[in-house]
C-alpha cells in the first residue's frame, strides 16, 4: 500500500465488484421517505430540511460517487481513505464535527466450520445524519429500517446519535452470538475429548475454531479501548439522553470480550487434552505391540534353536517332533499371556 499522505486521489482497496449505489432514508416524527439511486446528485437533492438523514452506500468501487457524498457532508480526506481501505483496523474516532466507527462484520454458514467471511462497515455520525458504507449489496440493517418505518421505541423522535447506537449495536450484538457459538462448539469438543470419544478430526476442528477465534479477536479487540471514547466524549453530537444506549452496547461488547477470553483458555486446555489423549492412545498401541513382541521372543528362540544345522538333534528324527515343537511353542505363548494377565497388563 502506497503512502496515502502523498496521494490526493482516492483508491478502493477491496475486492468486491458491487457497483456503487445509495439508499437514502429521511425521517422525522411524522414519517419516513426512501430514495434509492446510483447517482449521488439525485440522492443529495433529496437531502434537506429538518428531517434526519440515514444514507446507506453499497459498493465502494466508484470512488468518485463516494467522494461526492463525503464532500457534501464535510467528511475529511483521511476519513474517506479509511472508509475505502476495507482492511483497515476497526476503530471509533472523534473527528470534531462528526464521529466515525469502522467495525468488522462477519458472515458464517450453518456451523463454525463452514465458510467464514468478514467485511468492514463504516458508520459516520453527524449532527443530523448517519451514513453507513458497505462493500457489498446486503441487508445488514434491514431490521433497523423496519424499526424506523414502524417507529419502534419512538426511534423517529430521537436524534441521529440514537440511530448511530442502534447501527453499532446491530453489529456488536452479532459478536455476542458468534463468540457464544465458538464457546458452545468448544464445549462440545471438550466433552468428547474428556470422554475420549473424538476421532482423528479433533485436531482439524480445533484448528478451524482457533482460526475463527483469531479472526474475531482481530476485529473486536481494538474496540475495547476505542469504545471508551463514546462513553466519555464531550462532543455535543452525543446527547446525554442517548448515553445509556451506548452503555448498553458496551455491555454487549464486554460480554463478547469475556467470552473470547474464556475461549482462549479453553483452546489451551483442550489442545493439551487432545495431545494427552493422543499420547495415551500411542502408549496403548505400544503396549500391545510390546505384548505381541514379548510373546514371540521365546518362540523365536525355540525356532532358532531347532533351525540350527547340527547333525545330531534327536527331535529331528523323532516321529512326533513336529507336533511336540508346536505344543511347546503354544504352551510358552499361553504361559506368557497368563503372566501378562496376572499383572493386569491387557
Amino acid at each position: 500500500m502506497a503512502n496515502n499522505l502523498l496521494n490526493d486521489r482516492f483508491s478502493y482497496y477491496g475486492d468486491s465488484p458491487t457497483h456503487t449505489h445509495m439508499h437514502l432514508c429521511t425521517y422525522d416524527v411524522g414519517g419516513m421517505e426512501v430514495t434509492s439511486s446510483c447517482d449521488p446528485e439525485e440522492i443529495l437533492k433529496a437531502v434537506g430540511g429538518d428531517e434526519k438523514v440515514w444514507l446507506q452506500v453499497h459498493g465502494l468501487v466508484d470512488t468518485g460517487s463516494v467522494k461526492k457524498i463525503c464532500d457534501y457532508f464535510h467528511i475529511s480526506f483521511l476519513t474517506v481513505q479509511d472508509i475505502l481501505n476495507t482492511s483497515h483496523q476497526p476503530k471509533i474516532e472523534d473527528n470534531g464535527d462528526y464521529l466515525t466507527a469502522i467495525l468488522r462484520k462477519y458472515e458464517m454458514g450453518a456451523t463454525m466450520y463452514d465458510e467464514f467471511k468478514e467485511f468492514n462497515v463504516s458508520i459516520v455520525l453527524g449532527s443530523n445524519f448517519v451514513i453507513t458504507f458497505m462493500e457489498t449489496e446486503n441487508e445488514y440493517f434491514k431490521d433497523v429500517e423496519a424499526a424506523i418505518k414502524d417507529n419502534v421505541f419512538r426511534i423517529r423522535e430521537h436524534a441521529s446519535d440514537y440511530l448511530f447506537s442502534v447501527a453499532i449495536n446491530s453489529i456488536i450484538s452479532e459478536y455476542v452470538v458468534l463468540s457464544g457459538k465458538i464457546d458452545d462448539t468448544l464445549e462440545s469438543i471438550g466433552s468428547d475429548l474428556m470422554a475420549n470419544a473424538y476421532g482423528e478430526d479433533a485436531s482439524g476442528k480445533l484448528q478451524t475454531l482457533r482460526l475463527r477465534y483469531l479472526q474475531m479477536k482481530q476485529g473486536i479487540l481494538p474496540l475495547r479501548d476505542n469504545y471508551v471514547l463514546l462513553l466519555h466524549t464531550t462532543n455535543p453530537i452525543i446527547h446525554s439522553g442517548t448515553r445509556p444506549f451506548f452503555k448498553d452496547v458496551n455491555d454487549h461488547l464486554q460480554l463478547t470480550l469475556q467470552t473470547l477470553e474464556i475461549c482462549r483458555e479453553a483452546f489451551a486446555t483442550f489442545t493439551d487434552l487432545y495431545i494427552a489423549n493422543n499420547d495415551m492412545r500411542m502408549n496403548a498401541i505400544m503396549k500391545r505391540l510390546t505384548i505381541v513382541s514379548t510373546i514371540f521372543i521365546p518362540l523365536t528362540f525355540l525356532v532358532g534353536v531347532w533351525g540350527m544345522n547340527f547333525k545330531f538333534m534327536p527331535e529331528l528324527e523323532w516321529r512326533y517332533g513336529y507336533l511336540f515343537a508346536w505344543m511347546v511353542m503354544a504352551l510358552v505363548a499361553i504361559i506368557v499371556v497368563l503372566l501378562f494377565r496376572g499383572k493386569k497388563w491387557k
